[in-house]
């Protein structure tokens, strides 16, 4: 992390289809080897997917789902005379926009289904419906950052 001056955030365009660039951050996330054809096939599958589940607008959806992962609260780890604390932080809204995408597409890729627009389409549905493992994953965050709540007065 540098510490002159922080990070230039890249442009990022919104997708063909629906116009949102946080489908777009998804499909990144989904994307392997430089092959986007096959991370929007996938993710526009998976939205089908999840238009055939919930029986509402994928879009509506999916920003239901997104929502549900956001994380508010992370700990960081900061060495203080030889030892470690868990402190916990708050998470700007890129970040957590960004964990969360990540979380959902980690967790996606776990599930047993049997293919990636299953997987993704089952996961969304999960989110959004406030369980799976993405959004376990957003509680056990939170539940760490309030474990060591103690540790607050050592935030930067």
């Amino acid at each position: 992390m540098s510490r002159r001056h922080a990070s230039k955030q890249t442009k990022i365009l919104p997708d063909a289809k629906y116009g949102n660039t946080d489908i777009t951050k998804l499909m990144n996330c989904v994307m392997f080897d430089g092959k986007k054809s096959n991370a929007e096939k996938i993710v526009y599958g998976a939205l089908d997917g999840l238009k055939s589940l919930l029986k509402k607008d994928p879009l509506e959806a999916f920003e239901d789902a997104l929502g549900n992962l956001l994380p508010t609260v992370e700990v960081k780890s900061r060495r203080i005379g030889g030892a470690t604390y868990q402190v916990p932080i708050e998470v700007s809204k890129l970040r957590a926009k960004a964990l969360a995408i990540r979380w959902l597409v980690l967790s996606a890729r776990k599930r047993s289904e049997r293919t990636m627009i299953e997987k993704l389409s089952k996961e969304l549905f999960d989110a959004s419906n406030s369980r799976g493992a993405a959004f376990k994953k957003k509680e056990d965050t939170h539940k760490m950052a309030e474990a060591n709540k103690a540790f607050a007065h050592y935030r930067l």
